[in-house]
């Protein structure tokens, strides 16, 4: 199975950039049809400008060449796979980092090991990954409570009222996030409010600003950047220096200085958790209120699937894996949403896939958003149809996409818990409606999100 994480869109384009720095031997991967270069020294950037988007240039970059493609970043040569079949072909052995994780560090100047090589990554990841899980199970009931917050003032507002989805759920992501990763401080809300702001700076330029090269253009903005990233390095690093000292044993930094990783390295993966712990946890949300909103069929089978495993009890973690239907809805908001269009990994040996060859060290993005809408996988593909995934085929591509089973990476497997918990607690209650006439387009960047406040309404659910 292949090992795709999260990544996405443009800021691929600086995965590209620092791949070509890193490895400046890759060879040509020659014979792939594609694009020819339309500028000597941008290569296909500004194609991919004018498309608007690193995904909608994969789109038409497909249509036109096939599920094997090619087209050029500067001088050198990148290689897209736009269907499962290819994806199920590749043939990359490295296993030892997180492509996500790898790209995000690299971007923030950090390192992605621990400076020993393969095996150090690998026991760096199973630090991290583990760190999560055990605070999950640590905290459960902390998420539970957050949640339930939220649902409560939903349930307490007049039904009419206009609810805006992606200013609540980002506000309850950025609350479980930074309470679960580093502890009570952040029940308070000022401080939540202080680490979003530089959240939010931080975050907006990774996601902007690089593909045209208009954050080196602007001194003001890198300057904001810049004091941004160095404000939130501030805090991570002292909440790790009084963590250490309470010796506490309950939040995610709490796991990570049991290790042997340095003081540096933990502020490294706070600062990679939080970052996209936040983005990925809000927008599956977003999403599936959003979908479940448009569907009220969808809304009855899941309530139905709640009542029978839960009955009138609140969720628990031992609970999860029983809401089967609950799963298929999250797997479909993800397929729908196309929540994470891009991926990439370096291919670390030569590679084959059909009649192709790939060279070593050469860049191949993981087409991600054309295969999880792709006629040939999926039926109706731009339907929100969750019973597609009753079906093993749907499970299985899903799979080999990196969303589900072992290889999803951490951060959306956390995701899908919150998500689990607000859904189990929300369906229950209240009835989730579209607002009229609104229309609601997506905005594919690093984490696919919708390009305007989306709003719904609520109506109290009829008690058996």
């Amino acid at each position: 199975m292949l090992d795709f994480a999260i990544f996405a869109v443009t800021f691929v384009i600086i995965l590209v950039g620092a791949v070509l720095y890193l490895y400046p031997s890759s060879r040509r991967a020659s014979g792939i049809p594609g694009l020819n270069p339309t500028d000597e020294k941008d290569g296909n950037l500004q194609d991919i400008v004018n498309r608007g988007s690193l995904h909608e240039f994969l789109v038409s970059l497909h249509l036109r060449f096939g599920s094997v493609a090619s087209f050029w970043f500067g001088g050198r040569p990148v290689v897209s796979l736009g269907s499962v079949l290819q994806l199920q072909q590749h043939i990359n052995p490295n296993h030892s980092t997180d492509s996500f994780e790898t790209m995000l560090k690299s971007l923030l100047g950090y390192q992605s090991g621990t400076g020993g090589g393969a095996t150090e990554s690998v026991i760096r990841k199973k630090v991290y990954e583990s760190a999560i899980n055990n605070t999950v199970e640590k905290n459960f009931p902390l998420v539970l409570r957050l949640v339930e917050e939220l649902v409560g003032k939903w349930t307490s507002a007049p039904e009419a009222q206009h609810t805006p989805l992606c200013a609540h759920l980002l506000g309850l992501a950025m609350k479980t996030v930074t309470q679960l990763a580093l502890g009570e401080t952040f029940r308070d809300d000022s401080e939540v409010l202080s680490f979003r702001k530089n959240h939010d700076a931080i975050w907006s330029e990774i996601g902007k600003g690089y593909l045209d090269g208009s954050l080196e253009k602007s001194s003001s903005r890198k300057a904001h950047y810049e004091k941004a990233l160095s404000e939130m390095q501030s805090v991570l690093l002292s909440v790790a220096k009084d963590r250490k000292a309470q010796r506490k044993q309950t939040a995610f930094v709490d796991a990570l200085l049991q290790s042997s990783l340095t003081e540096r390295q933990i502020m490294e993966d706070c600062m990679v958790f939080t970052l996209a712990g936040s983005v990925i946890t809000a927008n599956l949300c977003i999403w599936a209120l959003h979908f479940l909103s448009t569907s009220e069929d969808v809304q009855d089978k899941l309530c139905q699937e709640l009542e029978q495993v839960l009955g009138s009890d609140p969720i628990s973690l031992d609970k999860i894996p029983e809401l089967r239907y609950c799963q298929q809805v999250l797997n479909e908001t993800v397929r729908t949403a196309k929540l994470t269009p891009v991926a990439a990994r370096l291919q670390e040996v030569e590679g084959k896939v059909d009649q192709h060859v790939i060279p070593k060290e050469t860049l191949v993005i993981y087409a991600l958003g054309v295969v999880l809408q792709d006629s040939d996988t999926w039926s109706t593909p731009y339907r929100f149809d969750p019973d597609r995934f009753e079906e093993e085929s749907a499970r299985k591509s899903f799979c080999l996409l990196g969303f589900s089973g072992n290889q999803t990476c951490p951060e959306l497997r956390f995701a899908y818990t919150v998500a689990t918990v607000l859904l189990s607690t929300l369906v229950r209650q209240l009835k989730l409606h579209p607002l009229k006439g609104q229309v609601v387009d997506v905005r594919s960047e690093l984490v696919s999100t919708p390009k305007e406040e989306t709003w719904i309404t609520v109506s109290r659910r009829k008690q058996k």
